[in-house]
């Protein structure tokens, strides 16, 4: 369906009159996109991997992305960001068995921020990636 507004002509993809779920469907897609992240990047360094009471499992691991560009000059610049990546359950099992240092993977998942105190009594905070999947892409890249 294609309708002009403000001159412009958009194209819907959808037809938001349609319902998901009880919901409208705008609303569906809206509540499953808050709050997603994806990353493709290089894992820093071999995951820890914690056994919690009751059974639970949670593995820890670094990740890095890299954005590369153009400066004024023409040179080529790396920009590289780090993101702590947290992983529950069968997941921090498949973390333990195929995760390694220097590996390529793909998570998505959603941003959590925390805060606690140090040893110093100085209050801390941490945004981290909680993942709900993981894809191995590449080899290790040591």
């Amino acid at each position: 369906m294609t309708k002009k507004i403000e001159g412009k002509f958009l194209t819907l993809f959808a037809d938001l009159s349609i319902k998901e779920g009880g919901r409208p469907l705008k609303l569906f897609i809206m509540s499953t996109l808050r709050n997603k992240v994806q990353l493709i990047g290089n894992v820093g360094q071999d995951p820890t991997i914690t056994d919690l009471d009751k059974g639970k499992r949670v593995a820890r691991l670094t990740m890095a992305t890299n954005e590369h560009y153009k400066n004024s000059d023409g040179e080529r610049v790396t920009n590289t960001e780090w993101h702590t990546v947290i992983g529950w359950g069968k997941l921090a099992d498949i973390i333990e068995g195929f995760v390694t240092k220097g590996k390529e993977i793909a998570i998505e998942g959603k941003l959590t921020s925390r805060s606690y105190e140090d040893k110093e009594g100085n209050t801390r905070y941490v945004t981290e990636v909680v993942a709900s999947e993981i894809l191995l892409l590449g080899g290790n890249n040591d």
